[in-house]
């Protein structure tokens, strides 16, 4: 067994011990979508939607967004910044086993739990709710890779530059919900000023969640949306990976 298997063994039977991350990661995404999706006319089709549902075209691509962005701006910088103020990345830092093999087995880790989290709201989506499967698939899955990707870059940075695990979750909260509010999670982007709808394309968790509601509806992502998330993962990895401290 390779170290990054054993490592990532290890990280995740560490998620799965902390009752709070899987409740988090699971518990959200699924109460938004049943509570939002269980509302009168949640499943209708509504012209403000071209003529899609509410609940495929926009409570469904929220609830995978915010997953992702639960994961990738508060929970992994989270652990890895407590790694460091913990000294377990100095200490690795002296052995055989290089510290990035510890960074990669906690992104598979938290990438793995995404799938899980991203086939069950497609399932209970579907069995439960009606929701159709994305109509566009091989949209979806490049918006749902680019996204994670910007996504996680952006954590990448926070754990990059948090000394404390404290530190790294006040940072990822603060990007975290000012990203929602301007992204179009608690106002639809149709609904946004003009400005707003175009801050909402470039950022990375509103162009996440846009290009997932456009390939949900069957329709093509926009390029603005994708190269912004692109932009992203490119400019934040290059970053992190020249200011990250192992100790």
């Amino acid at each position: 067994m390779s170290v990054l298997t054993k490592l990532t063994t290890a990280e995740a039977k560490v998620f799965l011990r902390d009752p709070g991350a899987p409740a988090v990661v699971v518990g959200i995404p699924l109460a938004l979508l049943l509570v939002f999706g269980l509302m009168p006319g949640a499943n209708q089709p509504d012209p403000k939607y071209g003529g899609h549902s509410p609940l495929a075209t926009v409570i469904a691509p929220m609830a995978v967004t915010i997953l992702l962005a639960m994961l990738a701006l508060t929970l992994f910088p989270n652990a890895m910044a407590t790694y460091r103020e913990k000294g377990l990345l100095k200490r690795l830092s002296a052995s055989p086993v290089p510290p990035s093999r510890l960074l990669a087995a906690q992104l598979l880790v938290n990438l793995a739990a995404a799938v899980v989290v991203v086939l069950l709201i497609a399932g209970v989506g579907g069995l439960v709710l009606g929701i159709p499967l994305p109509g566009n698939p091989a949209g979806f899955l490049l918006s749902i890779v680019l996204g994670a990707l910007a996504l996680f870059s952006v954590g990448l940075l926070v754990a990059a530059l948090a000394p404390t695990g404290r530190a790294a979750s006040g940072i990822g909260s603060a990007l975290f919900f000012p990203m929602l509010a301007l992204g179009g999670v608690w106002v639809p982007k149709e609904q946004l000023p003009v400005f707003l709808q175009h801050v909402a394309d470039v950022l990375p968790l509103g162009a996440t969640l846009n290009a997932l509601r456009a390939t949900w509806a069957g329709n093509a992502p926009e390029l603005l949306q994708l190269g912004a998330m692109a932009a992203f993962a490119v400019v934040c990895t290059t970053i992190a990976v020249r200011v990250f401290r192992w100790a």
